[in-house]
């Protein structure tokens, strides 16, 4: 529905209305205090759980088997060309938000990698002191003010919130050159989404590495949630959050805190005695 809805915009309306809106908004607009309530918790559980019967099913061993026939070097060399590939969705938000010298930094590094670094599998920019930047147009409706609204997970797509839902269609429909390459190709197969499942299957095998941790966590739903807001919070404020968010998002109740060691440390124990009574 909702890409319905952005495909029925005329797109040259949309991308002046979008920049009238960024300089009304930056003219004096905060950033709202993080979240740490999860009002949809019930229904989130439920499609967490979905979620993960799904990627156990076919993400996850599709995953292995991209790892099992790539080398490590192989698997450097596609990120470098998917992460080029997507930068015009930094550069144009960087834009939004009114940070020029970084939207021309990421245009900088866009065109040496795309040209020296041969379409982007290598990445010379970073030699050249132009590091990898991120953002999309969730962080830009932060930075004019936009709350972040209840978390939210979504079947097969995973943690959002009703603010960062719409970077999906946003940035998809108007700066993500996959995007445009599957709207404008017909190939039998549906080979012109391939890309697109490509650079998903480059994303799930490299927190196969991560699995340990999250498999170690209490509550991996929260433990998803909680690591989902802290990643946003950091784009959010390029990398440099002020204490007092970190605190928001963290909370402050020291009751909490002990409660949740203490059912991890719990947890833990009887993960224990359960590998004892059961060692295979």
């Amino acid at each position: 529905m909702i890409l319905k809805l952005t495909q029925a915009i005329d797109l040259n309306a949309l991308r002046k209305g979008l920049l009238a809106a960024a300089l009304l908004a930056l003219a004096g607009c905060t950033i709202a205090k993080p979240r740490t309530d999860d009002p949809w918790e019930k229904f989130n559980r439920k499609v967490y759980h979905f979620n993960v019967k799904v990627d156990n099913a076919v993400i996850r061993p599709t995953a292995v088997v991209y790892r099992k026939i790539t080398t490590p070097n192989m698997r450097r060399v596609i990120s470098n060309f998917f992460a080029n590939i997507r930068m015009p969705i930094t550069i144009a938000n960087d834009a939004l938000q009114g940070e020029i010298k970084d939207a021309l930094k990421s245009t900088g590094r866009f065109v040496i990698n795309t040209t020296v670094g041969f379409l982007g599998f290598f990445d010379p920019a970073s030699k050249l002191h132009l590091p990898q930047q991120e953002s999309d147009f969730a962080v830009t409706l932060a930075k004019w003010g936009v709350n972040e609204g209840p978390y939210l997970v979504l079947p097969f797509l995973g943690s959002t919130s009703a603010r960062d839902v719409w970077r999906m269609p946003v940035d998809g429909r108007l700066f993500d050159p996959m995007g445009y390459y599957s709207r404008t190709h017909d190939y039998e197969l549906g080979r012109e989404y391939w890309p697109s499942m490509l650079f998903l299957v480059t994303l799930r095998a490299r927190g196969i590495d991560a699995e340990n941790i999250v498999n170690g966590a209490y509550d991996p739903y929260i433990f998803y949630r909680d690591a989902y807001r802290q990643r946003r919070l950091y784009l959010i404020y390029d990398g440099e959050p002020p204490f007092e968010a970190i605190q928001q998002l963290q909370g402050v109740q020291l009751d909490d805190i002990d409660a949740l060691l203490e059912e991890q440390q719990d947890y833990e124990k009887a993960q224990r005695d359960a590998e004892k009574k059961d060692p295979h």
